[in-house]
C-alpha cells in the first residue's frame, strides 16, 4: 500500500500553461487555425504532460498485463481458460496481432504475469510478478482479496518505473485474460448506474444465448458484492482483475512522472476508470487511442473525459489500438518540430 500511496501523492494536474503556449506555437504555423485537428489537440495534450512547449519523440513502451479470471466457469466466454497461457506464449514468440503492430510502431513490447492461471516459461520480454493464479468467481464473491489489488497495482508502479528509468516517454496499455470482458462489465456498469444490458457485450465472440447468460452472471456479481461507490480499491477487488489492476499500476505511474499513456480498448478504459477513481488528476495523462466495438467503451471514455481518436471497429485488445495509435502521437509531436512558421516561410497570415 505504500507504493501505491506514494505514487497517488505525487500526480498532479498537467501545465495548462505550457499546453497553451504550444497551442499558440501550432497556430503560427503555416495553416489554417485548427486544420490539422486531433493532432493539435494530441501535440498540445503532451506538451502539458511533459511541461516542454516542443515536446521530443520518446521512446515508446507497450505494456501488456495478462491475468485470468474465476468467472470463466460460469460460462460466459466462447474460449477456454487455458487459452490465456497459450496466448501469452504466443506474445514471447512474436506471433500475435500485437508483437506485429508493436513493432511497426517501433515500440517494445514488454508482458507481464500478474495473474495468469499457469506457471509460465522464462523469458527475455516476460516479467513474472504474479500475485495469484487469477481471479476468484466473482459471481459467488470477491475476485480478489483488497491486498490482492493493491499487489496488482503495484506490480503495474513497478513496471512502469523500470520503464521510466530505462527511457520511456510513452505508455501503452494491455492485455490479455480470458474473461475479462465480464470484469469490465461489471466496473463500467458498476460505475454507469448498473445498467449491464447497456453496458456488456460480445468479448470473444459469444452467441446471443450466452450473451443473455453473461448479463445475468454480471448482474449476480454486482448484486453478491455490492461495492463501495467511493472505495475504488473495493470496487476493484470485488468486480475486476488482477490485469486490470496492473494496468492501473502502469497509468498511475505514468502519470505520477509526467509521461503520457495511450489507453487501449475496453479492458484498459475499465482500468483507466479504477485508476481515475484513485486520483481524478490521472486523466490528463492518458489519450484514448481508438472506440473499441465493445459497447461498454464508449460509456467508460465518457466518464473519463477522453476522446478516442480512431474508430477501426476494432475488439481485440492486448493493446493493439495502443499500437496503432503512436505513429499518430509521433506525427503530431514532428508537426510541432518541423512545420515552418508563416515568418518562417514567409507567407502572409489569414485575417483575424
Amino acid at each position: 500500500m505504500e507504493k501505491l500511496q506514494q505514487t497517488l501523492e505525487r500526480i498532479a494536474p498537467f501545465d495548462s500553461e505550457v499546453q497553451k503556449q504550444c497551442q499558440e506555437h501550432i497556430d503560427n504555423l503555416t495553416k489554417p487555425p485548427g486544420s490539422l485537428g486531433v493532432l493539435e489537440h494530441i501535440a498540445a495534450k503532451i506538451a502539458g504532460i511533459t511541461g516542454e512547449v516542443k515536446p521530443v519523440l520518446p521512446k515508446k513502451t507497450c505494456v501488456l498485463m495478462a491475468g485470468d479470471h474465476g468467472v470463466v466457469a460460469e460460462g460466459v466466454s466462447a474460449f477456454p481458460q487455458e487459452v490465456t497461457p497459450q496466448m501469452v506464449l504466443n506474445f514471447l514468440s512474436g506471433g500475435a496481432a500485437m508483437n506485429v503492430l508493436a513493432r511497426h510502431a517501433g515500440a517494445e513490447l514488454v508482458v507481464v504475469d500478474v495473474g495468469v492461471a499457469a506457471d509460465l516459461p522464462d523469458h527475455p520480454v516476460l516479467r513474472k510478478m504474479k500475485v495469484a493464479y487469477g481471479t476468484a468467481n466473482m459471481a459467488k464473491g470477491p475476485a480478489m482479496t483488497r491486498q490482492q489489488a493493491i499487489a496488482a497495482i503495484e506490480a503495474g508502479i513497478t513496471v512502469a518505473e523500470g520503464a521510466i528509468t530505462g527511457g520511456t516517454g510513452l505508455f501503452g496499455t494491455g492485455e490479455m485474460g480470458i474473461g475479462n470482458t465480464t470484469a469490465s462489465t461489471a466496473i463500467t456498469a458498476f460505475y454507469c448506474g448498473g445498467n449491464v444490458k447497456a453496458a456488456c457485450g460480445r468479448g470473444t465472440g459469444v452467441d446471443d444465448e450466452r450473451l443473455r447468460h453473461k448479463i445475468r452472471v454480471i448482474e449476480t456479481a454486482l448484486e453478491v458484492n455490492r461495492p463501495e461507490p467511493d472505495d475504488a480499491i473495493d470496487v476493484l477487488a470485488k468486480l475486476g482483475g488482477l490485469e486490470i489492476a496492473g494496468m492501473a499500476g502502469v497509468m498511475l505511474a505514468a502519470a505520477a512522472n509526467r509521461v503520457p499513456v495511450l489507453v487501449d480498448g475496453f479492458i484498459s478504459s475499465a482500468a483507466a476508470l479504477i485508476a481515475a477513481k484513485l486520483n481524478p488528476d490521472v486523466t490528463d495523462y492518458m489519450l484514448a487511442s481508438h472506440l473499441s466495438e465493445e459497447p461498454g467503451h464508449a460509456a467508460a471514455l465518457q466518464l473519463l473525459g477522453l476522446k478516442p481518436f480512431l474508430q477501426m471497429n476494432m475488439r481485440l485488445g492486448e493493446g493493439t489500438g495502443t499500437a496503432l495509435a503512436i505513429p499518430m502521437v509521433e506525427a503530431a509531436i514532428k508537426i510541432v518540430h518541423e512545420m515552418a512558421s508563416f515568418a518562417d516561410a514567409g507567407v502572409s497570415k489569414g485575417e483575424e
